[in-house]
């Protein structure tokens, strides 16, 4: 019998009773967002990237587009703070419960302000990370914005 793995994430989701879709692929050492749209077939603008980031006044997430690079003047200008950083690697399972290439905005051990950059909103669906490597989860952005109590703002700019 194969046990059905669920993650904060998707326990969160389940529990809310929010719809997504799952899909899975296997780990391998490449991290990297745009290996993961590859990997289920996916279009890379609807795959998003959850990063983590600190300042003066507290923790934060971005959510953007994994082709995409965060905008850390204006992410901090959206959050109130003078200046962010990305949250050291080594920090990271411990704040939030979630491991590098892991990461999902949903089912943090504590809900931190989040951002979802403005290019969600032109889908009706993204993909963001369920909560371990190998899994990822889409939904309705309207929902994931409701039920992490996200901004949307323009966060990114291409490269």
């Amino acid at each position: 019998m194969v046990k059905k793995i669920k993650t904060n994430a998707l326990r969160k989701l389940d529990q809310k009773k929010i719809a997504y879709q799952t899909y899975t692929y296997e780990v391998t050492d490449e991290l990297d967002g745009i290996t993961v749209a590859n990997k289920i077939g996916q279009p890379h603008e609807k795959v998003y990237k959850t990063l983590v980031l600190h300042g003066k006044l507290n923790h934060y997430v971005a959510v953007i587009p994994v082709e995409a690079t965060l905008d850390l003047k204006t992410m901090s200008k959206v959050v109130g703070e003078k200046k962010l950083e990305m949250l050291p690697v080594k920090d990271l399972e411990k704040l939030t419960g979630y491991v590098r290439g892991g990461c999902s905005p949903v089912g943090m051990k504590k809900q931190f302000p989040t951002v979802i950059d403005s290019s969600a909103k032109q889908f009706e669906e993204i993909i963001v990370s369920a909560g371990l490597r190998g899994i990822q989860i889409q939904l309705q952005v309207d929902a994931l914005v409701s039920l992490i109590n996200a901004k949307v703002s323009d966060i990114t700019y291409e490269d």
